[in-house]
């Protein structure tokens, strides 16, 4: 089994430090893409996505150059405009991920302003979920995500 607790604590550690972080991500591999790479040993973490606004990613993560695990996302926002303090805000969810589902942030976070929800389904082998953002009661953002395990 692939998805021992040390390939949960490198997930972890990978999505604390990479977008979540605050990073800026380097210049994609692919044509107008943010790659934000991660390395710890043998595991190799990468989140690479198109966009910002409207955007589409994928996170993927190997041991000694074999993939082991994936997830696709896909985020909108919903309002006309970024909010102010909505970039932060997301992060602040996203570095709180549990470690019973790795996905993306915990099932609720809350400020004085903003509203995060997560739900899912599944195990890390196979899972999907939807989290949403609140500004004030009115939903403003959406991502839908996919993934588990990457087998040859």
């Amino acid at each position: 089994m692939p998805f021992g607790s040390d390939f949960v604590s490198f997930l972890i550690r990978a999505k604390r430090n990479t977008y979540a972080s605050g990073i800026q991500p380097s210049a994609g591999s692919r044509t107008a893409s943010h790659d934000l790479p991660y390395q710890e040993g043998k595991y190799q973490y990468l989140d690479t996505y198109l966009g910002g606004f409207h955007f589409i990613g994928e996170e993927a993560v190997w041991k000694g150059g074999v993939a082991l695990w994936g997830m696709n996302y896909y985020g909108t926002m919903l309002a006309p405009t970024i909010p102010e303090g909505f970039g932060q805000f997301l992060k602040d969810a996203l570095i709180r991920l549990p470690n019973e589902a790795p996905y993306r942030g915990p099932a609720e976070y809350r400020d004085a302003r903003f509203r995060y929800a997560c739900r899912w389904e599944g195990s890390i082998q196979r899972f999907s979920g939807r989290e949403i953002i609140d500004l004030e009661g009115e939903k403003i953002y959406e991502l839908v995500f996919h993934g588990g395990e990457v087998k040859e």
